[in-house]
């Protein structure tokens, strides 16, 4: 049975943030790191080193406690459950069990705890040391990295062959990096990192030798992530994540929170999905791709469109062919190919190209809502922890 209010789109899988407060927090570490002028004696600087708080299902979350900056980082969906495979849609969610983590850490004495993280409520200016350079900050937490992710449906034995076709992809300036397995496909770039891989195959390699140790192979958590393997290859779940990190959150206002629109996480995640949208493109003929290229208005006349054809047949089917993308005219052909989903800056490779049948209406459909079974056990906000303003 299946839960129509179990849709799952985009939520968080993975999160960095950071608060400086304007205290000293408590000295919760066991060790300590001291630095001090050895003319003077005076004490520079006293911190700690981080450490990992360890819930069950041996799930971690990594703390740094130093002078006045706590820092935590981790997976808030995946804190005491079996599996992520579906996670909070909300900032306040997960930000409450980071909370909920670090207010069991306080001092020797048993008098002072780690403050909760709080939501920004107004902007402050600081200065660089030469007094030039000033920048915004708010006076709550910041946010460093954050994970978007969706699990798409393609149906029962289909994810191979759609992260082979994605691979083929560009997004945004990057080309798309297919792995030797063939089960994921990744985009790196310097201040955001995508991928899509074959979310059973990661339960069996991640999930399952831990579980075979903590519990056994006969035990009811075993069984359960042997259920939910078996779930999501009936639905061909591909996982979609899309990483967005600290130089990408800045400037895009999207760091401080409480000062941003949590929905443009949303609006920024739906462009990364939209990457198949060229797909269908990749299994056209000479002909077709001529008149794909006139009724997308890519080209204005058909000389340009059969022109352009060409090219893309020339890369189909003479392998090894280089193209010269210094001049002029190959560059223009590469960008009106790229547009219909063709990259010929990527050498034509039979294996990854054979997935040219996979379109969004036919062959393989296509969702971005994984509806849920009922005996799914869910991500649960700690009750005791509400939004804390700043």
């Amino acid at each position: 049975m299946q839960t129509t209010t179990d849709a799952s789109r985009m939520f968080y899988d993975y999160l960095t943030v950071e608060q400086v407060f304007p205290f000293v927090l408590p000295k919760v570490s066991d060790t300590g790191i001291c630095y001090y002028d050895r003319r003077t004696g005076e004490t520079l600087r006293d911190t700690a080193p981080g450490w990992k708080h360890e819930g069950s299902y041996s799930t971690m979350v990594q703390i740094r406690v130093d002078g006045n900056k706590l820092q935590v980082k981790g997976n808030p969906s995946a804190v005491n459950r079996l599996d992520n495979l579906h996670g909070f849609s909300r900032l306040d969610q997960c930000i409450a069990v980071f909370n909920d983590i670090t207010s069991n850490y306080g001092d020797v004495y048993g008098f002072h705890r780690l403050p909760p993280f709080t939501k920004c409520t107004g902007w402050g200016i600081t200065q660089g040391e030469d007094g030039t350079r000033s920048s915004l900050i708010g006076n709550g937490a910041r946010i460093c990295r954050i994970d978007l992710t969706t699990n798409r449906t393609v149906g029962k034995g289909n994810e191979r062959p759609y992260v082979r076709a994605l691979s083929t992809q560009r997004f945004g300036y990057k080309n798309g990096h297919l792995y030797e397995d063939g089960l994921t496909c990744d985009w790196k770039a310097r201040d955001h990192y995508e991928k899509a891989y074959v979310k059973s195959f990661a339960i069996k390699k991640f999930l399952y030798p831990k579980c075979k140790k903590n519990f056994g192979e006969e035990s009811p958590e075993f069984k359960y992530l042997q259920s939910l393997v078996q779930f999501c290859e009936d639905q061909g779940v591909v996982r979609m994540e899309q990483e967005l990190k600290r130089e990408y959150l800045l400037r895009e206002g999207l760091a401080w929170w409480g000062l941003f629109d949590e929905s443009r996480f949303n609006e920024i995640h739906k462009r990364f999905l939209a990457i198949d949208e060229k797909l269908e493109a990749t299994a056209m003929d000479y002909r077709t791709i001529a008149d794909e290229l006139i009724a997308k208005n890519i080209v204005s006349s058909r000389q340009a469109a059969n022109a352009t054809a060409n090219i893309a047949f020339q890369w189909m089917h003479t392998p090894g062919t280089f193209f010269d993308f210094s001049k002029s005219q190959m560059q223009a052909y590469r960008a009106r190919l790229n547009r219909i989903g063709l990259n010929i800056a990527q050498p034509y490779d039979i294996t990854r190209h054979t997935a040219v049948f996979v379109r969004r209406v036919q062959e393989i459909q296509v969702s971005d809502h994984l509806f849920l079974p009922d005996w799914y056990r869910h991500a649960a906000t700690p009750r005791r922890f509400s939004v804390v303003p700043a």
